[in-house]
């Protein structure tokens, strides 16, 4: 099965009591399919990322220089409120690790949900992953789950906000994955 297991579920808590008030309908938000950062020129692919909070990820992204390669940019929302993202392209995606070097708790929620969508799911082509050499074993253990479960490669860890070498590499190497990716298609005669 190449669906990321869906996390454990918790014993229901106690429900509140209700507001006095009526509560405001709500209505589901649209997916968000738009990237937060456009390909520049000719687009050869995405990058598909999530950042907690600390911004790490996010500012790892944004000094890989990605659009610049081609490459949209697309962010897995922090919370549930701001909407589910939908890709509908070949992408990368490139997470943190959790968990504080518990395996067991290594994959953001977040992404978890966002891989459970199968049509999501169906264009991921490889996974990149951060990690903290302080979680030992369980260092970028995140990227070694999506791999395993989703049966693509493994492309590249980094060390929390990674280096200016890590960057480069990423960006370096991501740039020439996609392009490859593309003259096998026009090899194979696929789109």
């Amino acid at each position: 099965m190449n669906a990321i297991d869906a996390a454990p579920r918790q014993p229901a808590s106690p429900t509140p009591a209700a507001p006095s008030t009526p509560a405001e309908p709500t209505t589901p938000l649209a997916p968000i399919t738009r990237p937060e950062a456009p390909a520049e020129g000719t687009r050869i692919g995405a990058v598909v990322y999530f950042s907690s909070a600390s911004g790490n990820t996010a500012r790892f992204i944004a000094g890989c220089a990605l659009p610049a390669e081609g490459i949209a940019v697309y962010r897995i929302p922090l919370r549930p409120a701001e909407g589910a993202l939908e890709v509908r392209e070949p992408y990368v995606i490139v997470v943190p690790t959790y968990g504080g070097g518990d395996v067991a708790k290594a994959l953001p929620p977040q992404v978890r949900r966002f891989l459970n969508d199968r049509a999501n799911r169906r264009f991921l082509r490889g996974v990149i992953a951060s990690g903290n050499t302080n979680f030992g074993d369980a260092y970028c253990a995140a990227g070694d789950i999506i791999a395993r479960r989703c049966h693509v490669p493994f492309l590249y860890g980094f060390e929390l906000t990674g280096t200016p070498e890590d960057r480069r590499a990423v960006r370096v190497g991501l740039r020439d994955f996609f392009r490859s990716a593309q003259t096998e298609s026009k090899r194979q005669g696929t789109t």
